[in-house]
């Protein structure tokens, strides 16, 4: 059930994350958008960093949460590959684990430059999945 993919968008990437719980699905979003760097399987979990945020809704909590994990990125020059996320009502709180950006052996195809709220949507699916999705700019 848990799964990351991208879907298309005329100049940017769609990330989108499923997962059982609120939490895989933000958790998978997470990955897909490593997915649009690099590929996740590449990536060691060697250092953990923890984040926190806070939103009013389920959809800005998640282009929050993608952005935090924007600034993290560009600020420790890492690349991250899994992730742990607690959701408590309006509150995220997580843990991503990655490594410093290696360009020779994570070979960046694109730098994610934020997230956006287009195409944005958090939702519980028909079949009972979590559904976690927008638009990033790389």
């Amino acid at each position: 059930m848990t799964h990351w993919e991208h879907f298309p968008h005329e100049a940017d990437v769609g990330v989108r994350g499923c997962g059982a719980s609120l939490a895989e699905a933000f958790e998978q979003a997470a990955l897909a958008m490593t997915g649009a760097i690099t590929d996740p399987a590449g990536v060691l979990p060697r250092t953990a960093v923890d984040i926190e945020c806070a939103a009013p809704d389920e959809e800005i909590l998640l282009v929050d949460w993608l952005n935090a994990l924007v600034f993290e990125m560009a600020s420790r020059r890492m690349l991250f590959s899994r992730f742990e996320v607690r959701i408590d009502g309006g509150r995220l709180r997580a843990r991503a684990f990655g490594e410093p950006v290696d360009a020779a052996r994570h070979q960046p195809a694109a730098e994610v430059k934020g997230a956006t709220f287009t195409a944005l949507r958090v939702a519980r699916e028909a079949n009972g999945e979590w559904l976690a999705q927008c638009v990033v700019d790389v």
